[in-house]
């Protein structure tokens, strides 16, 4: 039976399984025992328990219902190392136990019944695990308070071997000298460069003494140092279980300062004496009544009273509270370390001291009370904590000014300075703007300003060159010119690419090592969010900017889709009503839009009258006219006067227009009218509306724009065409005074007459035309053709007395071309040093007043000499012209002007051949093809017809 002060009456135990002798041994519990017990039937519950319940051990049998035993101290073994856990089994076994091992088991019971042999033996076992987790748990406080009395920065701390040789060394005893920890680990303690020839005998005596398992110190010191050392050495000798010396523990403080004083307090007291010797920081001494028998003289440095103010008006239990330690605690213990309170100086600030206190016989003193003043320690600790909640509160911002602000707010329980501000940078404006600022920095130092980045100030110097700049008093700081500031100690930190941290205080000196070093935290935290922050807003931009590129591709998909549908009406028509017709359809056939019409400017060329309309909204047109003008008038009528794209987005923007309020009672918001113009021709205006806002973006002008090329474009080839097809023409005389006209210019200079023979042909290098020379020289022609930027070539085809046939290439495009572009033919043109004539001939479906527009846009001078009416009904000419391809007629053209058929001949096959650049087999194979269809055109041979 468990004894009155066992370790179970103080445990909460947690049996797990629903066999008998677990549910027996719980009764068992709860009756010899006060302990907490819980019982769970299976593991997973018991898990749950275990993760919830302060739970102090787990006995579990072997069979759950849900697992086995094994497995779930395994998993708490898992979560809890070095949990003390007992597996029991009725059914144990060797292998059982060892798996029971290998799970971290920290006892295994094999269970013989439910009887009181057993509860005897769970009792026994169970306590014993509890107090070797217990004892493990000890084990590891004390090692890793032997880590934290290890890295004391104020005490130089060595570990030796039972024989003296260096084993481990920490920082501060490392610094103590110039050697590496390599030269010097491994080495005899007394032998090290710490020491000289006269301490190291005291050092090797003290290691002596601790080997043999004596606690001692030695003083020992540097007399032959500027300013001379005096190290206080103490070794601790470590024992294992059986009491043998394993190691020694070295520690030395420097007691330079606590032996200069002892020199100078030698002939004092033995009270004196024997308090200096302990004395750390600020010491006081009690007898058992708590009445002084010594204050130290550096009181005030913590208190801010006198000793003779201490010892009259301040009791210890005011001074340091009532309630500071247990005398019960401390008799037992001998010594209290470590022991954190709250004292108020005399000036009323607030210190947090940790007092060690010790039982003594000094004299009437009995309580010696050391107190180390741990303030600035304990608000490094509060200013990290904010700045880890601060640090938190960046993960949630989502804008710089959160941030900024974020920073702003908790400048003052970060860093204890209450004079903040962060300056952003402003790529636009080339300079830091001020995002956020504390009331204490307006207050003291007045209304900030932008600072432009190249200005000589701290904030622009620090941002540029990327480097905190810290001062003692800002107003000595270069480019400070604010001499009405009152702040005095001020630090600039960068936040990277972003902009400034400014921070200050109106005291000079308020800023220690761990301010400086708080301000660089907070900085590279806010710095941190910032890029954060940063990087966010571009992926949301870069998201954004997605979006309205699938959504203009989706947009553009859907205008593919509305054009290839009017390329295909475009295609299928074969009048110029059906082409307009067909494209009003396609385009009233978009959702986007809700009505199209395309227009044509009427005779007099003041008003567009439409062709064909399409959608909803043909009583629109009937309502009104559409004036041709460049002023604030119907799209159509501006886009037919300028020849340009005219549109309006909002149609309910200025309804002084009559038009507008038109269009808006029909549900029409935005419009686009755009001109169908090819060739510098005009096929009239089309116009498309639709029932929102800002309908007709950059894409959809651009691409409405280039369907506008196109129509124009098909209406220009249907037109020419039914030209061909057409049976009457009129024939246009115009006389010419241009005298840059290239036949005009070639005649002037050659003193001639140029009559044009036709034969005109596109090539990659220009345009070839046939011209006869008469009442000149062919030579003469051919030199000022060489000495004109517009002729790239010229070759002569055939001379005969007075008049010649010469190849001429131009450059540019030939006026014979641009008349064709528009259904148009150039017949006849004669050049004399005096004039010149041009015959034109227009079919009846052509607009002539186009065509002449046309030349007159072409040339200078231009002047209409004649118009008559021609029927080609029953032309042959006409008809065997058409029966030829252009090669052909070139070939054919060609040797005609050479002489080819005359006879005699006035030149060969071959010339010819090699004139044109083609192979005399070539050459024959046209000329025949050329006889052949002649010959059908006047014998009507359908059997010989064709173009091949």
């Amino acid at each position: 039976m468990p004894s009155a002060d066992s370790i179970l009456h103080r445990c909460h135990l947690l049996l797990v399984g629903d066999t008998p002798w677990v549910t027996g041994f719980a009764d068992e519990l709860r009756r010899r025992t006060s302990a907490t017990v819980t019982v769970e039937s299976g593991a997973a519950a018991a898990l749950d328990r275990f993760r919830r319940a302060e739970v102090d051990c787990v006995l579990s049998a072997q069979r759950l219902a849900d697992g086995s035993g094994v497995e779930l101290l395994a998993t708490i073994q898992e979560e809890a190392p070095a949990f003390p856990l007992v597996l029991g089994a009725r059914d144990g076994s060797e292998r059982l136990a060892s798996d029971a091992i290998a799970a971290g088991v920290t006892d295994y019971v094999p269970i013989e019944g439910a009887d009181e042999a057993t509860w005897e033996t769970l009792f026994e076992r169970l306590e014993r695990a509890l107090w070797s987790a217990r004892h493990t748990a000890t084990q590891r406080d004390r090692a890793r308070q032997f880590e934290a009395v290890f890295q004391d920065s104020r005490t130089a701390t060595w570990v030796l071997d039972v024989d003296g040789e260096l084993l481990r060394v920490n920082r501060t005893a490392r610094g103590m000298t110039d050697a590496s920890v390599e030269q010097i680990v491994g080495e005899p303690f007394w032998t090290l460069p710490y020491w000289d020839d006269t301490t190291a005998r005291d050092v090797r005596q003290l290691v002596e003494r601790g080997a043999d398992g004596v606690t001692s110190d030695v003083v020992v010191g540097d007399p032959t140092a500027s300013a001379p050392t005096v190290v206080e050495l103490s070794v601790h000798p470590v024992e294992d279980e059986r009491g043998r010396v394993v190691s020694l523990v070295v520690e030395g403080l420097d007691v330079s300062e606590r032996v200069r004083l002892e020199r100078d307090l030698r002939r004092s007291e033995k009270l004196h004496r024997a308090t200096l010797k302990y004395m750390t920081d600020t010491v006081l001494l009690t007898d058992d009544d708590g009445e002084y028998q010594y204050v130290c003289p550096n009181v005030h440095f913590i208190f801010g009273y006198t000793a003779e103010e201490i010892r009259s008006d301040h009791p210890i239990e005011e001074l340091l509270g009532d309630e500071l330690f247990d005398r019960e605690e401390l008799a037992a213990e001998g010594v209290l370390k470590n022991i954190e309170c709250t004292v108020t100086d005399k000036a009323g600030r607030e210190h947090t001291l940790l007092v060690n206190v010790r039982e003594v016989s000094i004299q009437d003193g009995r309580i010696l009370y050391t107190c180390r003043d741990i303030t600035t320690r304990k608000q490094r600790e509060r200013a990290l904590t904010t700045l880890q909640g601060t640090a938190r509160a960046f993960l949630y911002a989502e804008t710089a000014a959160e941030i900024t602000r974020n920073v702003v707010d908790d400048t003052p329980d970060v860093l204890g300075v209450d004079a903040g501000a962060v300056y952003l940078f402003d790529a636009e404006e080339n300079a830091l703007r001020p995002e956020s600022w504390s009331k204490a920095f307006e207050r003291r130092h007045g209304p900030t300003s932008t600072v432009p980045v190249d200005a000589d100030s701290p904030v622009s110097r620090s941002f540029v060159r990327e480097e905190t700049l810290r001062f003692e008093d800002v107003h000595d700081a270069p480019g400070f010119d604010d001499p009405a500031s009152e702040l005095r100690q001020a630090a600039f930190v960068p936040l990277g690419d972003h902009g400034v941290l400014v921070v200050g205080s109106g005291e000079i000196s308020a800023f220690d090592g761990i301010t400086v070093e708080l301000v660089d935290l907070l900085a590279a935290t806010a710095e941190a969010a910032l890029d954060r922050v940063e990087r966010e807003s571009r992926l949301r931009r870069q998201e954004r900017e997605l979006q309205q590129r699938n959504s203009r591709l989706a947009q553009l998909n859907r205008i593919n889709e509305t054009i290839r549908g009017i390329d295909q009406a475009l295609v299928r028509s074969e009048t110029r009503e059906e082409i307009e017709r067909g494209v009003c359809e396609r385009l009233a056939a978009d959702d986007r839009f809700r009505f199209a019409w395309i227009g044509a400017v009427d005779d007099s060329g003041d008003t567009v009258e439409p062709r064909s309309w399409a959608g909803d909204g043909q009583e629109y047109l009937d309502s009104r006219s559409f004036p041709v003008s460049t002023e604030e008038v119907e799209p159509a009528g501006r886009a037919a006067a300028t020849g340009e794209l005219a549109g309006v987005d909002d149609v309910a923007g200025d309804l002084r227009q009559p038009w507008r309020k038109d269009a808006l009672a029909r549900e029409f918001r935005s419009c686009l009218s755009v001109p169908l113009r090819y060739n510098d021709l005009s096929y009239g205006v089309l116009t498309v509306y639709a029932d929102e806002r800002g309908a007709f973006d950059g894409m959809t002008r651009s691409v409405v724009a280039e369907l506008g090329e196109t129509v124009a474009s098909a209406i220009s080839a249907t037109e020419r065409k039914n030209a061909l097809l057409s049976p009457s023409r009129t024939r246009l005389q115009f006389a010419v005074d241009d005298p840059n006209f290239v036949l005009s210019q070639l005649a002037r200079r050659a003193d001639c007459t140029l009559t044009y023979r036709g034969g005109v042909r596109q090539t990659m290098e220009g345009n070839d035309v046939f011209v006869a020379v008469e009442n000149g020289d062919a030579d003469a022609v051919e030199a000022a053709a060489a000495e004109l930027v517009a002729v790239s070539g010229v070759k002569r085809i055939t001379s005969e007395g007075a008049r010649s046939v010469l190849r001429l290439r131009f450059a540019e495009q030939f006026l014979a071309l641009e008349l064709a572009d528009h259904g148009a033919v150039f017949h006849s043109a004669t050049a004399t040093p005096t004039g010149t004539t041009l015959t034109v001939d227009v079919p009846e479906n052509v607009d002539v007043r186009s065509v002449s527009s046309l030349i007159a846009a072409e040339l200078d001078g231009v002047e209409l000499r004649s118009k008559r009416t021609l029927d080609d009904a029953a032309d042959p000419y006409a008809e065997f012209l058409d029966r030829l391809t252009e090669r052909q007629f070139e070939v054919l053209q060609t040797a005609y002007y050479s002489g080819y058929f005359e006879s005699p001949r006035g030149s060969s096959g071959e010339a010819v051949a090699e004139t044109l650049s083609i192979s005399p087999q070539a050459f024959y194979r046209h000329v025949r093809t050329v006889q052949r269809k002649l010959f059908d055109t006047l014998f009507d041979d359908a059997t010989h017809g064709g173009d091949s």
